[in-house]
């Protein structure tokens, strides 16, 4: 009798943990709930940050103005920023003549499709899934997300006032954030990556497109990387990819169970891609060529600012920014115009670089060491023959390298000057770069820079 109810017992004990699994199992199937990061911006400072930044983005870009292409790109616009998952932001959508394949979209709505993209597109599915991509970084907000976390001090600082209708980029800048364009447009995380792809399939879903098509043309991209060079790399230097995306999407469509939907009107992107392909290359377009301003626009100015992050702190010019990605622990210091398009590759071509490589010996060795990953990197750079200098910056030794290289300027040669300082948590460098015709007079303002230098210790 006793035996007969502890099997009973342990029956309907079994039966409990089958229940509590299955339901276990049931709640991990459900779609992963999808919410914005830390944030201290509101909607309305993300909306009118994007619409500043758009400003700039325009003024130095050529759009595209045929009417049949536009209202293409809106057409597709209109579908998926209808959906729910969109949000209510205000987007907008142009069509930007650059031969690069790539998007982007701005805080609060303002988004940009290169027509290179257009171009390399299968069918209309490819396209919508790239724009509901970027979309869904606007309904997640990750654009001002990503710049809280890499100047949040300063971001902090620059909210405590009323920042809505007085111009927020040029506030900021007065606390020391120093935004633009390019600092709303930082490297993503792979975790963010992810979720626009989980959102922008859902996006997708509710439109009627096939939302597979989104992962099949990252994938597709990201297979032909090294055969098309710089008119993809820079789309995964924005968009770092979160790992097998036609799985991850697949396994979304499934749990919402959503049918495949379609591809799109094909006879539309065809005539779309012929008119691009007949198109002469505007003025300010980015035709794989190399571009922006001369040097003079990216000289350095006098007056510094400060920057202080993660126990470092030093001085930069006041008419340089900082750009940072969380992901990095690089710091790039540049103008705008200091960063030159090559091939559709990003290049610093005036400007600073800082970070730190891990200790494995000594301070001679461990500098060779990252010198020697400086060369194989980039294959163009040569040592000056000119000796290494050792200097003293706040209590520590450093040593000064000088190397030459050829400059993203045309017909130019830039000098590359590699300081490493021995710091006993990590080898601390920071490289500049300017062209040779401009390194004597900035040399000053470098030198400043490196004598700024503080490690919390």
């Amino acid at each position: 009798m006793e035996r007969s109810r502890y099997t009973m017992f342990i029956n309907r004990l079994a039966v409990v943990f089958l229940c509590a699994a299955a339901a276990g199992a049931q709640a991990q199937q459900k779609p992963k709930t999808l919410k914005p990061g830390w944030n201290f911006f509101s909607v309305d400072q993300d909306i009118q940050l994007g619409k500043e930044a758009a400003a700039e983005v325009e003024a130095k870009s050529a759009l595209v103005r045929d009417p049949e292409l536009n209202a293409y790109i809106n057409r597709i616009a209109s579908k998926l920023t209808s959906t729910p998952e969109a949000g209510k932001f205000p987007y907008s959508f142009k069509v930007v003549y650059d031969k690069s394949i790539n998007a982007f979209a701005l805080p609060g709505g303002p988004a940009f499709v290169h027509t290179g993209l257009i171009q390399a597109a299968d069918n209309e599915a490819q396209i919508a899934g790239v724009m509901a991509h970027e979309i869904s970084h606007v309904a997640l907000r990750h654009g001002t997300s990503q710049v809280m976390k890499a100047q949040g001090i300063q971001i902090i600082a620059g909210l405590g006032a009323s920042m809505l209708g007085g111009g927020m980029l040029g506030q900021l800048a007065q606390v020391g954030a120093g935004l633009g364009a390019n600092s709303l447009l930082l490297k993503f995380s792979r975790g963010a990556e992810s979720d626009a792809d989980l959102l922008g399939t859902r996006i997708m879903a509710k439109a009627g497109y096939d939302p597979i098509e989104m992962a099949r043309f990252f994938e597709k991209l990201q297979a032909g990387e090294s055969g098309k060079g710089g008119s993809v790399a820079q789309f995964f230097s924005d968009h770092p990819s979160p790992g097998n995306r036609v799985k991850a999407v697949t396994e979304e469509v499934r749990l919402l169970q959503s049918s495949s939907g379609d591809k799109g009107d094909v006879a539309q992107l065809k005539r779309v891609q012929q008119t691009i392909g007949a198109m002469p290359a505007p003025a300010k377009a980015n035709a794989n060529v190399r571009g922006g301003a001369g040097p003079e626009a990216a000289r350095p100015s006098a007056q510094m600012q400060r920057y202080q992050s993660r126990g470092l702190t030093f001085s930069y010019p006041a008419n340089w920014q900082v750009f940072q990605s969380k992901q990095s622990s690089e710091v790039t210091v540049a103008s705008r115009e200091g960063i030159v398009d090559v091939n559709g590759n990003a290049e610093i071509a005036y400007g600073a670089i800082i970070g730190q490589v891990s200790r494995r010996g000594t301070f001679d060795q461990d500098t060779q060491a990252y010198l020697n990953q400086v060369m194989q990197q980039n294959r163009g750079v040569k040592p000056s023959g000119q000796q290494p200098a050792r200097v003293q910056v706040s209590g520590m030794s450093a040593l000064v390298n000088l190397f030459y290289n050829n400059s993203p300027y045309p017909n130019q040669r830039e000098v590359v000057g590699v300081v490493t300082f021995d710091n006993p948590q990590a080898l601390l460098f920071m490289v500049f770069i300017a062209p040779e015709t401009e390194y004597s007079q900035v040399q000053r303002i470098f030198d400043q820079m490196i004598q700024s230098v503080q490690i919390a210790r």
